[in-house]
């Protein structure tokens, strides 16, 4: 049985156009004269990860590079004094990078027209042909809170031990160095900080494949995925601002964004399995028997809320595995093997009775800690490649336990019959990490930005509000529907341009507010329309 849900068909049109209001202001943007306020732009720096590098569709090559928030900042801040910016750019627009000519890391997607699709070709971004900055921007994708002051994080020898960033391998000033004294290297007059969304989306994107570390502060001991103890992360931010700020720099703080409200959680439903689909549909009634009778074992064991059942009127819930469900493969073996009826019930399988004792184990190994997915449960984005496939690995083990390749494929259907692995979903336990260690963190930002006096952007309750009714920008309004609500790239975690000008119009506004500075009376606020939503296969 095979059972091919297009995670694309799930999208729905979210792109709505609507009027701009007219500027009532009496100021004439035509007439009014740019200024920046207390601010000195002369020489601005970015600091920050993925979102300050212009990170979008799964990548970073040269047109999000253009495209990032801190690059387009700098064109207005020329228009007031500031200086060059530099950024250190990918070689294409593949995206993608190789490593001593091995490709590690993806190249971007576009729209094919119906689902994203990653990009043919070999990317020409080499991570060990070394570009030494420091550079303006010094976002660095998928560097943690902690990783900003690590010396020799951009070190090519520590690449092989997952001790260094590919992509500060090739833009760090010295084999040595730190992202943040790569920053200050370059004595900011100004600079943006918008950094710690890695250390909690880390965690999130794997689906809770990692821990969360509060009380471990030694950041050396953490995994990839792991959510950062809030202390480690309080200390490092604020070293981080005050050696921006140590020779009076100015800037702009944003705190964490909401980052389950992202598409990448809220895209795939947790119900997709249609019984109109011709690959499903015609399996029910078999596989309403199959669970049939590990109901029957659920509700003797007092556990009746992990029943599984396919409705043939309604699109039903996946079945997933849940850690932090108590694990009864024991207890599902057992009462199987206790079941008079159990030998009998193999036997509509074509398994002869003698086999019950084997089929009861394995029964037990797969659903002992099995549930059908509810509202409550967020299916990562790319859990949709993933849905009705067969497991190869689950295939092939029960193959090596005496099943026949068909039955031991008709129960290694993922989200069916193989009941989807953490990685897939976010558990609400999970979500409560993340929402905690978010709350955290975004309580050391502002604390911090208060404390220096700096500017500061709510970037957690734009995202809300833009999941929940909205924004308008220009004649567009940005909502969090995948690539057609204007704001989320394919990626369904970065923004699109456009996404990214919103942001610089966003400092800009935090800029005025707390600098008086004039960018907004002076008109000089980036245009929505100017910016794409998607890119194009072909970029020069």
């Amino acid at each position: 049985m095979k059972f091919n849900y297009k995670w694309f068909l799930l999208l729905v049109l979210g792109f709505v156009g609507c009027d701009s209001d007219d500027d009532t202001s009496s100021d004439d943007p035509q007439t009014v004269k740019l200024t920046s306020g207390e601010a000195d732009f002369s020489t601005y720096v970015a600091v920050g990860s993925s979102l300050s590098a212009g990170y979008t569709d799964g990548a970073l090559f040269v047109a999000s590079q253009h495209n990032s928030f801190p690059n387009i900042l700098s064109s207005r801040f020329e228009l007031a004094g500031g200086g060059a910016f530099t950024q250190p750019y990918m070689n294409d627009n593949i995206g993608g990078m190789l490593v001593g000519g091995d490709q590690l890391l993806e190249n971007r997607l576009f729209f094919n027209g119906k689902t994203p699709e990653r990009l043919s070709g070999t990317p020409t971004t080499e991570a060990i042909n070394v570009m030494p900055g420091p550079y303006n921007n010094m976002g660095v994708s998928g560097a943690k809170i902690f990783h900003l002051g690590v010396e020799g994080y951009g070190n090519v020898a520590g690449l092989s031990a997952g001790a260094a960033n590919p992509y500060y391998v090739r833009m760090a000033s010295g084999p040595g160095a730190s992202i943040i004294g790569d920053a200050v290297a370059v004595s900011p007059t100004f600079f943006t900080l918008w950094a710690g969304s890695d250390d909690v989306l880390a965690y999130a994107v794997s689906g809770g494949a990692g821990v969360r570390q509060e009380g471990n502060l030694n950041p050396l001991t953490y995994g990839l995925n792991d959510i950062t103890d809030s202390n480690v992360f309080a200390q490092s931010f604020a070293g981080i601002a005050a050696a921006l700020t140590a020779n009076g720099a100015k800037g702009v703080v944003a705190n964490i964004p909401d980052v389950i409200s992202l598409p990448y959680f809220t895209t795939v439903s947790y119900a997709p399995l249609d019984p109109e689909n011709e690959d499903f549909g015609p399996q029910i009634p078999t596989l309403n028997t199959i669970f049939g009778a590990l109901n029957q074992v659920f509700e003797l064991l007092g556990e009746p809320e992990r029943t599984v059942v396919f409705s043939d009127k309604d699109a039903s819930p996946v079945v997933i595995k849940d850690e932090s469900l108590v694990d009864m493969s024991a207890q599902i073996t057992a009462t199987l093997n206790a079941s008079e009826t159990f030998p009998q019930f193999i036997g509509q399988f074509g398994l002869p009775e003698q086999d019950a004792p084997l089929v009861a184990n394995l029964l037990g190994m797969m659903y002992g800690q099995a549930r059908q997915a509810t509202e409550a449960d967020l299916l990562v984005l790319v859990s949709s490649s993933v849905i009705g496939e067969i497991n190869m690995d689950s295939m092939q083990f029960l193959v090596s336990q005496g099943l026949s390749q068909e039955l031991a494929a008709q129960f290694s259907v993922e989200g069916i019959t193989y009941p989807l692995d953490d990685g897939w979903v976010l558990l609400p336990s999970e979500q409560e990490d993340v929402k905690a260690a978010t709350m955290a963190f975004n309580a050391t930002i502002e604390a911090v930005a208060s404390q220096h006096g700096l500017a500061f952007i709510d970037a957690h309750t734009l995202l809300n509000e833009i999941a929940a009714t909205g924004i308008v920008f220009d004649e567009y309004t940005l909502n969090s529907s995948l690539v057609f609500g204007n704001t989320f790239s394919l990626d369904g975690v970065h923004p699109t341009a456009r996404g990214y000008a919103f942001i610089a119009n966003q400092f800009m506004l935090a800029i005025d507010q707390a600098y008086g500075s004039n960018f907004e009376k002076a008109g000089v606020l980036v245009k929505a329309g100017d910016y794409p939503v998607m890119y194009p296969v072909q970029l020069p």
